[in-house]
């Protein structure tokens, strides 16, 4: 299980190949990528930065991993999170999931990056016309997550 928090661009097919390699068994990988719209709530967006609080926030997606292991039978999961600014249509998140097979693949994949959108500590400031503006989680996001949650 691997977490990095970084400014610097990705290749996803270099990390998924690097993941994949780490173990023959794997019968699926899914992955998310998640990329910067130019457009929220109406308004065009000319850039978004991120913010974290280091460490801090390694050790809170690292504790979502090991919920998503601890729920589903994974045997490998890579969270690349960017920080700083970004310009639309660049990437801002991977999730990569490993395991036997899909449907849990699948799930874990979800799992994570619905608890990422809500619980990991970072900051998400949009540059629009209008000026700069904070960016809260949505409704849609909180309801995502509360499906995990239900009996």
């Amino acid at each position: 299980m691997s977490v990095r928090i970084q400014a610097e661009d990705f290749d996803l097919s270099t990390e998924v190949a690097q993941l994949r390699a780490a173990n023959p068994k794997v019968g699926a990988i899914v992955t998310f990528l998640g990329t910067v719209r130019d457009l929220n709530d109406g308004t065009s967006v000319a850039e978004m930065e991120l913010e974290h609080y280091p460490g801090m926030t390694e050790q809170s997606i690292g504790a979502i991993i090991e919920q998503a292991k601890q729920r589903w039978p994974v045997s490998g999961a890579l969270v690349i999170h960017r920080i700083g600014p970004l310009k639309p249509m660049e990437q801002i998140v991977l999730v990569a999931v490993m395991g036997a097979h899909r449907g849990e693949t699948f799930a874990a994949c979800e799992f994570i990056i619905d608890y990422l959108k809500t619980e990991a500590p970072f900051w998400k400031k949009e540059h629009t016309p209008a000026g700069a503006r904070w960016v809260d989680a949505r409704v849609s996001d909180d309801a995502a997550l509360q499906k995990w949650n239900a009996p």
